[in-house]
């Protein structure tokens, strides 16, 4: 079972099969993350064939990793596989 550990705490974790894995990253559809640890962020980027893309803050035990969740609001036709998943960066851990 796909998971994603930060600071200790398993923040995501969802059926294989629910997962979207793209450019070595794996995507976690939201409902098998737990909300209580993002906050939104401020930053986004842009992909040019994914689309753009929106970040949230990933807060665990009072620490903020900041901009270590992203996902695409409305991704691109070629990506739309990860329509409604989170992907993880900057020390979130992620077993697939």
């Amino acid at each position: 079972m796909p998971t994603a550990t930060w600071n200790g705490v398993v923040i995501a974790e969802a059926v294989a099969s629910e997962v979207e894995i793209v450019e070595n990253n794996v995507y976690f559809p939201l409902s098998s993350v737990r909300q209580e640890y993002f906050t939104p962020s401020d930053k986004h980027t842009v992909c040019p064939w994914k689309g753009t893309a929106s970040y949230y803050n990933v807060v665990v035990n009072g620490e903020v990793n900041a901009d270590a969740a992203w996902f695409y609001p409305t991704p691109k036709d070629a990506a739309k596989q990860i329509a409604g998943h989170v992907a993880f960066w900057r020390g979130v851990q992620v077993n697939a």
